[in-house]
């Protein structure tokens, strides 16, 4: 199934009295088509006059890209739930998911026959399904290294930014080659898009499976032109 605001708030208020007890404040639900998580609980923070920082403005967000089994789509919420009842209550735990979360979770578990964990993480193939399957241009960076590794970046299609990107990444001595690619290659839209000088390690095979059919850029530092 797939989460809507009405089942999301369904089943808040259902949780809220079986398992924390109706003392969480009714919040924003918001649905999500994002590529990156399957849940979260989002706040915004001030400082107090006394110092302490204070957590406010909750928010759930639930995501709606995947088809999920109705369970799961629970055990999504209540996880969520914690870090709502830990954030509203304002207790200070050890990390994201410290000794407080891992106590309230396993006594959900125990109480409930739940199934929750300290990471609802999507698995490989729930990420596949998650990814833009529509095809969009990209410009390939496609970078090897004296040491025989390999990688790639997606560039912005902004003239300056691709430059900025050939210019400096090619300029470290740790760096062999840096060839450029306009591909519309679905498999490209799972990668971030900037010209951040960062490069996503990958086998030499994939990527040129994956380029295939796409159009080399000639890049002299200054301008671009494309070899077909």
């Amino acid at each position: 199934m797939k989460a809507t605001i009405e089942f999301v708030e369904k089943k808040f208020d259902e949780f809220n009295r079986q398992i924390f007890g109706g003392k969480l404040p009714n919040i924003p639900i918001l649905l999500s088509d994002a590529k990156t998580f399957l849940g979260q609980c989002v706040y915004r923070t001030r400082r107090k006059p006394n110092g302490s920082v204070e957590k406010y403005d909750f928010k759930l967000r639930i995501n709606t890209r995947l088809d999920l089994p109705e369970r799961e789509v629970e055990d999504i919420i209540i996880h969520e739930m914690i870090h709502y009842y830990i954030g509203f209550h304002q207790l200070k735990d050890t990390s994201a998911h410290g000794q407080i979360f891992r106590q309230i979770m396993n006594e959900i578990n125990t109480k409930l026959g739940r199934n929750l964990s300290i990471s609802h993480k999507s698995t490989k193939e729930q990420r596949e399904k998650l990814v833009d399957q529509k095809p969009h241009y990209h410009v390939i960076a496609v970078v090897t290294f004296h040491n025989g590794k390999t990688g790639i970046k997606v560039l912005p299609r902004i003239l300056q930014r691709i430059l900025y990107y050939y210019n400096n990444v090619l300029a470290n001595r740790e760096v062999k080659t840096v060839e450029l690619y306009m591909s519309n290659n679905p498999y490209f839209n799972r990668f971030p898009n900037s010209s951040a000088l960062k490069v996503h390690y990958l086998d030499i095979e994939i990527i040129r499976k994956n380029l295939e059919g796409a159009d080399k850029m000639g890049c002299d530092g200054k301008s671009l032109s494309y070899r077909r």
